[in-house]
């Protein structure tokens, strides 16, 4: 009943049923502060959250379909797209991408963290998205930029009028990470960050994540229950 409640109001928003509803980016970080286990752990665990039961059923809560792209990132000049953009429209959209993402190969390592240039490159894939009613990154990393412009410098000089950003951080011991995405790197309608305990829960935190981020804009019409950083 709850759900249906939600769909029902959402398509009183939404566009034509044809529409995209979300043009959703997912960065990946893979930076020298991630090891090889730990990036194969990131990896699976991204591709076995998109195909799980509750987050399929979060991709088709409105009949208006997500239009998604993945990339990962690291040093200055090191962004990789792992997927083109993709409509998702079936189940089988969402199966696709996900073994395309299994069978991906890290593209780089011993790099800096160069969060700027992650989220100028997001902001460029943006750009290039199918039209949707809603922007959002998604920016996962377990530390703070160490390298080139913030991501002050991006937000002030790439279009991200009504775009979110939310963060996913890898957490360990006294990592600052949480404090410098939640001050730093979030922002825009609604935006949030969910930290992982370490990078053996990457997989669970994804899926909350992901349900969040593609459930926020139904709930948020219903009643907001999420606090609006910006």
């Amino acid at each position: 009943m709850v759900r249906s409640a939600f769909i029902a109001a959402f398509c009183l928003l939404a566009a034509p049923a044809d529409a995209c509803r979300l043009a959703l980016v997912l960065a990946m970080d893979v930076s020298s502060s991630v090891d090889d286990a730990e990036d194969q752990l990131q990896r699976n665990g991204l591709a076995a959250a998109l195909v799980s039961p509750q987050v399929i059923d979060a991709f088709f809560i409105s009949p208006d379909p997500v239009a998604l792209q993945i990339f990962e990132w690291s040093g200055p000049g090191h962004q990789t797209d792992i997927t083109d953009w993709t409509m998702i429209q079936s189940p089988a959209d969402l199966l696709a991408v996900s073994e395309k993402l299994s069978n991906s190969v890290r593209s780089a390592s011993g790099l800096p963290t160069a969060m700027g240039y992650a989220l100028a490159h997001a902001s460029i894939q943006l750009q290039n998205a199918p039209k949707c009613l809603f922007q959002t990154i998604d920016v996962a990393g377990d530390g703070p930029n160490n390298t080139g412009f913030g991501p002050g410098s991006v937000f002030a000089s790439f279009p991200f009028d009504g775009v979110t950003v939310n963060g996913l951080v890898i957490s360990a011991g006294e990592n600052k990470a949480q404090a410098y995405y939640q001050a730093e790197v979030i922002r825009g309608p609604l935006s949030f960050v969910e930290v992982a305990d370490g990078f053996a829960d990457f997989e669970a935190t994804m899926q909350r994540k992901l349900i969040r981020e593609l459930t926020v804009q139904v709930v948020g019409h219903v009643a907001p229950q999420t606090e609006d950083h910006g």
